[in-house]
């Protein structure tokens, strides 16, 4: 099956060879761990392989996206000029209210892409009656399947370090194809950041929470967290390791 490359390798080899075609995701996870870095990273690597990208933001203004992407090297205003990638900074209401053409019509008939980040789900949340919003992002999410678009969609969960993260909270978890989450951990008195593949429909992909850092060039995923318990938890902790005299004192090791 044709894979959409998020070009962070070690994320990609958890995802057994990226997203899959035209898939909705979800990028979940609380204020400070990296999810407009990673959403953008996603973005920026889908142009270095021919494929333009949207980012819809309700929440920052341009300028300052591309501020904080200059940071990481990624020259979006370029980008913007080569017709391969565009912000579109506008509001909920216009997004949700499209009265005959969409609002983002123009603009993938212009650009083409074929990867849209939305930033975000939460703050579309604030427009939409609890009760409708399910209803209005299967709308949203069902508009851009149909333009053959992979999708993204930012979640901001107000989970706390020794907070546990639950998928339900989403409330729109089926609606989805995959989730992505986000979250800091306390270890050993310092705060470090975790990714998990919680969901991904019609294919296999790593179970392990993986270590991750936000560096000059990006997002950049290392080991899997091991010798730990509870790190969903925010507050792991160590793994007692047995030794075999140790076995042998509790009577658990076989005698041979």
């Amino acid at each position: 099956m044709p894979r959409v490359k998020t070009g962070i390798e070690e994320l990609d080899e958890m995802l057994k060879g990226g997203f899959m075609e035209g898939d909705a995701v979800i990028l979940a996870g609380s204020a400070g761990t990296g999810k407009t870095t990673l959403a953008l990273q996603y973005l920026v690597n889908g142009v270095k392989l021919g494929e333009g990208g949207v980012y819809v933001t309700f929440e920052q203004l341009p300028s300052q996206i591309y501020r904080d992407a200059e940071n990481f090297g990624w020259n979006l205003r370029k980008l913007e000029e080569d017709k391969k990638f565009r912000i579109v900074c506008t509001s909920p209401d216009l997004l949700l209210n499209a009265d005959g053409e969409h609002i983002l019509d123009e603009v993938i008939k212009e650009i083409q892409p074929s990867r849209i980040v939305v930033d975000s789900l939460s703050h579309l949340a604030m427009y939409v009656d609890e009760k409708e919003m399910r209803k209005e992002a299967y709308r949203i999410i069902m508009y851009l399947k149909t333009r053959g678009l992979s999708s993204m969609f930012i979640w901001e969960t107000p989970q706390i370090v020794g907070q546990t993260f639950s998928v339900t909270d989403l409330g729109m978890s089926f609606l989805v194809d995959a989730i992505v989450m986000l979250r800091l951990v306390e270890v050993e008195s310092s705060m470090r950041k975790a990714l998990a593949i919680l969901k991904m429909r019609g294919s296999d992909h790593d179970k392990r929470l993986r270590e991750f850092d936000i560096t000059p060039q990006g997002i950049r995923v290392s080991t899997p967290f091991t010798g730990y318990e509870g790190v969903m938890t925010g507050s792991p902790r160590k793994v007692a390791r047995l030794t075999a005299k140790d076995l042998a004192k509790k009577g658990l090791l076989k005698k041979r």
